[in-house]
């Protein structure tokens, strides 16, 4: 069976659909067989992140009213041989995603072999964000550490723990907390949350902290997720992040202010 995986958040704009994208290559990467799908039906950005936005021919919202079927509509990655994206519908409403389909759905990726489908949510809680989180059996909760975006996190906690299938079969989704745009330096200065700050007030452990960084945006420009970018700080905090979700024990990196050397503050570097 293919463990279904949501990314979800209270707050718009703090990082879902990269996360997504970042998450999904990297489980590929990994040698697992991973699809995933975009639940923000009216908008659609996980193609244009994913770098496939002129391969889209059906999506969703097809396969779920039986306009396509889900080999007409899964666009294979051209960097992974396992990796597979199904786009939301720019066209149609909301209100076109049912539960019944998005299981229907769910259900044939798994008897196509699938070993991880992660489901990028719409943000709040509205029908689209409900049904992506419904059939999980994990939960990457993307927060930025500031207090309206742990407030709003809060929220969707309490939905996990009562508005999904596991819950009303007495079972917990197993959530995680992963945390973006940290700046340690902001941090010091007491201009934004700590990690012990955002764990404490939700109480998840955290799976991984994304360093405030420049290649983030131009990445997501670029339609190459970060996560192969792995040069850059926030690629390799998200392979570390993968990595956990696989079970790998890894130390957080890119959580204090790197403190300059001798030569750097004689010479201003």
């Amino acid at each position: 069976m293919a463990e279904i995986i949501v990314v979800t958040s209270g707050k718009g704009g703090v990082g879902k659909t990269t996360t997504s994208a970042s998450l999904a290559c990297g489980l590929a990467k990994a040698g697992k067989k991973t699809a995933v799908i975009d639940f923000d039906v009216g908008l659609r950005n996980l193609d244009l992140i994913m770098g496939c936005e002129r391969r889209v021919v059906y999506d969703f919202v097809n396969v779920v009213n039986d306009e396509a079927n889900l080999k007409q509509a899964l666009i294979k990655d051209k960097r992974f041989e396992n990796l597979f994206v199904l786009a939301a519908s720019q066209t149609r409403d909301k209100d076109a995603l049912t539960r019944e389909g998005v299981e229907k759905v769910l259900n044939a990726l798994g008897e196509e072999g699938f070993d991880f489908i992660v489901c990028d949510s719409p943000a709040g809680i509205e029908k689209g964000a409900f049904l992506a989180m419904y059939f999980a059996d994990r939960a990457v909760v993307v927060v930025n550490p500031e207090v309206s975006s742990v407030r709003d996190s809060d929220r969707i906690l309490g939905l996990l723990a009562s508005k999904t299938k596991k819950a009303e079969n007495g079972e917990r989704v197993k959530e995680h907390l992963l945390l973006t745009r940290y700046s340690p330096k902001r941090v010091e200065a007491g201009d934004m949350l700590s990690i012990a700050d955002v764990q404490e007030i939700l109480g998840l452990d955290v799976v991984g902290v994304i360093p405030e960084s420049p290649e983030v945006l131009q990445s997501s420009n670029a339609g190459v997720p970060v996560i192969l970018d792995e040069a850059s700080p926030a690629g390799q905090a998200y392979t570390d992040a993968v990595a956990r979700i696989l079970g790998e024990e890894r130390p957080m990196r890119f959580t204090t202010v790197e403190k300059k050397g001798f030569f750097s503050k004689m010479f201003g570097g």
